[in-house]
């Protein structure tokens, strides 16, 4: 990398470049005379669309061919959706920055614009998340849940099909957001129905332990949303991590200025819900890391490590 060139790295999905140009946009306004080159890059999560993502085994199904180009040196940062990337960092590769956080929220998309309280007894809801599936089915253990990958565009056709086989779907408000797909949206749930994954709605990127690089980074992160994604994502390490786990957990800014952290372990089939909380202070980010890691201690000592182990 030159002061005058970044190679940014993506995925190939019409989300993952909206928002790796949103990222290029936000660098070439705080560096002037920056110039940025794309490149797309296909992961294993991509090819393998016929596999739920539990079942696929593979740590970083979506990050972990732009992480082998970063440290291949073919590109300089890495866009990735916060959630999709492993809570610990590879060796020699950092978080050099992480946006502002778009609205974390689930939402239902379906064609009759049914909401979670009047879907049908039996309904069929399409998620490849046993966190969102584990949710739903606490609050409604008759529905049924299918499988369902692909990007936002396959997806949402394949809830709107009138010969489909969902009456519903569950997909982030961030991307739908982000690719003007608002419209489709029948309900946003609520954090008492359905706590988001950890990081969900935040970008990242991904560099080389690099001076110059971070350095370039710090230009466009985010501080409150940094200090929220370190406490979830820290919670989600200290109950063994992996975004195929049913744990889910949202920290968000209080009007005092500190910040309020939940977390939540579900059952794969909703009949055990551990839930818990903490407040920290808007400080550093090692005040992020505490709270996170003693609201996973304090899950633990309600059961959620035997949830989990029966997942893995």
């Amino acid at each position: 990398m030159t002061p005058q060139i970044v190679r940014i790295g993506t995925r190939g999905s019409d989300l993952a470049r909206w928002q790796t140009d949103h990222v290029a946009a936000l660098l070439q306004q705080a560096h002037a005379g920056l110039k940025i080159e794309i490149t797309v890059i296909s992961t294993k999560g991509d090819r393998v669309l016929d596999t739920p993502l539990p079942l696929i085994g593979v740590k970083g199904v979506f990050t972990a061919e732009l992480e082998a180009a970063l440290h291949a040196g073919e590109i300089d940062f890495a866009v990735h959706s916060l959630k999709d990337l492993p809570t610990d960092d590879p060796p020699g590769l950092v978080v050099g920055a992480i946006l502002e956080r778009a609205n974390p929220a689930d939402v239902l998309v379906s064609r009759d614009r049914y909401t979670l309280e009047t879907l049908p007894e039996g309904a069929v809801v399409g998620s490849s998340s046993h966190r969102r599936a584990a949710q739903l089915l606490h609050l409604r253990p008759d529905l049924k849940l299918a499988n369902l990958r692909g990007n936002i565009d396959t997806r949402v056709r394949k809830a709107f099909d009138p010969d489909g086989a969902y009456d519903a779907i569950v997909l982030a408000h961030a991307g739908l957001a982000r690719l003007e797909m608002e419209q489709v949206i029948s309900q946003t749930l609520s954090y008492e129905q359905m706590l988001p994954a950890p990081g969900q709605g935040a970008l990242a990127v991904q560099c080389r332990d690099e001076p110059q690089s971070i350095d370039l980074l710090s230009a466009i992160a985010h501080a409150d949303t940094m200090l929220s994604v370190t406490a979830e994502r820290t919670f989600l390490a200290g109950l063994g991590g992996g975004c195929s786990v049913p744990v889910a957990a949202l920290a968000s800014k209080q009007p005092s200025g500190g910040f309020l952290l939940r977390g939540r372990v579900c059952a794969v089939d909703g009949s055990t819900v551990i839930e818990v909380e903490t407040a920290f202070s808007a400080g550093t980010a090692a005040d992020a890391r505490q709270a996170g890691a003693e609201l996973a201690q304090q899950a633990i000592g309600q059961g959620a490590d035997r949830i989990l182990e029966s997942v893995r």
